[in-house]
């Protein structure tokens, strides 16, 4: 997430009440998570374990809850609960925009495009040209959608990241204020739910067609004319090449890689990242072929051990 100017790091400090390491006048220019900063963003990090990973990243502002030694070209800004601060900064920059109408002024729809009744479009929204929106879809704020897409009824576009903190008295939640991005020619089906990025985008991209009641998790980027079948639940943070298939209840782990062209047989759990152009299916994941024959074999063990007698 960029913010809309500049700042510099005494302002961002001033903002969050807390010291900082560095020039004074020190650039930030957003904030972003781990796996998608660049140079000029914020990185929060409240952990030893991962101080390093924040440290040696793209991030050249790193919240930390521990002063630490700065490495060159970078700054710190030392908080007691980066946590806290990061959703500060958010609802700084990104605050909640109440809505009282259907179809917020600020957003955009493009020529030939239909919405049926009882959907709700959010603020700065924008919505390519020949879209068809059924009814009873909710369209959250800053959503974009390209050209040519469908979506089915009762499908929900930009609810809140599943990212909790545990505290003492119950789960604090990180605050999302990324975007969902659907590329043109995507097919959407009903009920589905689809989550923005912490700060960054969940994608699908151009031509991916996805059935009824499929979840996608935050900051997922799916690619290219990807099929993905009922029931499927993709975690967060997943990167999905072009042109997979996940058939019926597939469920993925986070953070991992399913490669081009692959196909994951139905009620598979993907526990790894995964080679494109192969067939996959089981929990714990393997290749097809392996998989069945493992299960052919589990088969013959009573016949194995009546030989044995």
């Amino acid at each position: 997430m960029k913010f809309p100017k500049a700042y510099s790091l005494q302002e961002i400090a001033s903002l969050l009440n807390c010291k900082f390491v560095g020039d004074k006048n020190f650039s930030v220019h957003g904030m972003n998570e781990i796996h998608v900063v660049e140079p000029g963003d914020i990185v929060f990090v409240d952990h030893p374990k991962y101080y390093d990973k924040a440290l040696q990243s793209a991030a050249t502002i790193i919240l930390i809850n521990k002063a630490v030694d700065c490495p060159e070209g970078k700054a710190l800004l030392i908080s007691d609960d980066p946590f806290r601060d990061f959703n500060t900064l958010t609802n700084h920059f990104k605050p909640f925009q109440f809505s009282a109408v259907s179809i917020s002024a600020s957003a955009k729809v493009g020529k030939g495009t239909v919405i049926q009744p009882n959907t709700f479009v959010g603020n700065h929204v924008v919505i390519g040209k020949n879209c068809l929106i059924h009814s009873n879809v909710s369209i959250y704020d800053y959503t974009v959608i390209g050209d040519n897409v469908i979506i089915h009824a009762g499908t929900i576009l930009g609810a809140d990241a599943f990212y909790y903190k545990k505290r003492p008295d119950g789960f604090d939640q990180l605050i999302s204020g990324g975007r969902v991005v659907i590329q043109d020619n995507v097919g959407i089906g009903a009920l589905c739910t689809i989550d923005k990025g912490v700060t960054g985008d969940t994608t699908i991209g151009e031509g991916t067609k996805i059935d009824n009641q499929v979840h996608v998790g935050h900051d997922t980027i799916i690619g290219k004319k990807c099929l993905i079948a009922s029931q499927t639940g993709i975690a967060g943070c997943v990167i999905i090449e072009d042109e997979v298939t996940l058939w019926g209840q597939v469920g993925t782990t986070s953070g991992i890689t399913i490669g081009a062209k692959a196909v994951i047989m139905g009620q598979t759990g993907v526990t790894k990242s995964v080679e494109g152009g192969k067939s996959y299916f089981g929990t714990p994941i393997e290749e097809s072929r392996e998989k069945l024959k493992q299960l052919a074999n589990i088969k013959k063990i009573p016949e194995i051990l009546n030989k044995l007698k």
